[in-house]
């Protein structure tokens, strides 16, 4: 897969401005010392290691290293010039033994994400250095108190700086808000990288002792490094089951799995058309596709019966909403959503289930999923029925706009489905008009 141009032209940017730092820093940094070369090599293999093990955190598609500390650390003991250049060639080795072993194709195919990470990483370290520079330090010892003052504000434009060129590549290749993106980010990751440079000034007075005591700091490096990795397990196993929940459930009810994901998709128009913010529509798109997961708990005879359900059957029906919610609410990625899935069979008349909320008492994430959920139910063949048409779909949705369906939120589904009617009538011209 090719970059975006916008993508393409940062890479090439970043990996200039990287390339014209490290010659400044080559030809400006100091001859080092016996300790300074044991320093750079030592703290050289100890990034590579780090980078290499890098934690990925699926919540977020975001992959966090220990190998920050060690970076910081490079610039506060060694100094801007000397620290690039260790930055600069662990993290091209580490990137280059990630993809030890692959085909020559797939290599080249990652010399663009080698070229953004390594440069990425430089770019950052080089301002972070800029920061040293308009103190006049070459060092940061931690013997004085704006010792600590400096290292903290390199730290925050580190911070800044790599979170924000990620984000950027993330927004350009995924065509993802930015803003939302860098805001979400930096309130996910500010505490784990404040950490890591905790434990890079801590590696910084260490060394003001000796060289040697450096190794002591490798103890909370390794907790922190394992508390990441905890964290990765939990999500990947939170992420396996539920995607083994769905498998489950479209082996029993194909029509379930995929009118979730189509439920989704409609949703997000919806949300689109009334304006609603990035964050917003991420959430309903996460909601969205859990929000009958809980019929997993609902029996066959149920599920699968081919005719209406009686009295009793619907009372167990009724249930699978908050089978959902009970499911996700434990875990950080559908926490947010958990009550908008609980609650997406309430109706705006009070008349749903299963808690009998009624108007804005129902969470707006419910009532756009209700209303895409009850639109996809009338327009799909059903186990005890066919599919309404067009026209009755839209006469129906009218019906329950203010009884069923919030009216703005039935008012933008109205809008959704007659706009894609349109494109859909204009496909078939269109194509005839390409043959001819």
């Amino acid at each position: 897969m090719r970059l975006p141009f916008r993508a393409a032209v940062l890479v090439v940017v970043l990996s200039l401005f990287a390339l014209v730092a490290l010659g400044w820093s080559l030809a400006q940094a100091r001859h080092p010392s016996a300790e300074d070369l044991l320093v750079s090599c030592a703290f050289a293999v100890l990034a590579i290691l780090a980078e290499v093990s890098a934690t990925w955190i699926p919540a977020y598609k975001w992959e966090i290293s220990s190998s920050i500390a060690i970076y910081l650390a490079a610039l506060f003991i060694l100094g801007p010039d000397l620290a690039l250049i260790v930055v600069c060639g662990s993290s091209l080795v580490s990137e280059l033994l990630l993809r030890w072993g692959s085909r020559r194709d797939s290599l080249s195919k990652a010399l663009a994400p080698i070229a953004f990470n390594v440069s990425q990483t430089m770019v950052a370290v080089v301002a972070a250095g800029f920061v040293m520079r308009l103190a006049q330090r070459t060092q940061l010892g931690m013997q004085q108190p704006t010792d600590f003052l400096w290292a903290s504000a390199a730290f925050l434009v580190y911070f800044l700086l790599n979170v924000s060129l990620v984000v950027c590549i993330i927004s350009l290749t995924q065509r993802r808000q930015f803003w939302h993106l860098l805001g979400e980010n930096l309130r996910a990751f500010f505490v784990q990288y404040a950490v890591l440079c905790i434990s890079a000034i801590l590696l910084a007075v260490l060394h003001s002792i000796s060289v040697w005591h450096i190794l002591l700091a490798l103890f909370p490096l390794t907790l922190v490094h394992i508390s990441f990795r905890s964290y990765l397990k939990l999500q990947t196993q939170a992420r396996s089951t539920f995607e083994r929940i769905s498998q489950l459930l479209d082996t029993r009810d194909h029509y379930t799995a995929v009118h979730s994901t189509e439920v989704a998709s409609l949703a997000l128009e919806i949300g689109r058309e009334m304006g609603m913010p990035q964050g917003v529509l991420e959430q309903i798109d996460v909601a969205a596709r859990v929000h009958d997961i809980g019929k997993v708990a609902i029996p066959d005879s149920i599920l699968l019966k081919p005719g209406p359900l009686n009295d009793a059957e619907w009372k167990v029906m009724k249930t699978h909403p908050v089978v959902s919610a009970q499911l996700i609410e434990g875990l950080e990625i559908y926490s947010s959503v958990a009550d908008a899935v609980r609650h997406e069979h309430e109706r705006w008349d009070g008349s749903g289930y299963p808690d009998g909320l009624r108007g804005e008492q129902i969470p707006l994430l419910s009532r756009v999923i209700a209303a895409a959920d009850i639109y996809n139910a009338l327009s799909t063949d059903r186990p005890y029925r066919k599919a309404f048409t067009y026209e009755e779909t839209i006469r129906m949705i009218g019906e329950m706009r203010g009884t069923d369906i919030d009216p703005m939120v039935a008012d933008a589904l109205l809008v959704v489905i007659q706009r894609e009617r349109a494109r859909e009538k204009a496909r078939p011209v269109a194509a005839a008009e390409t043959l001819a």
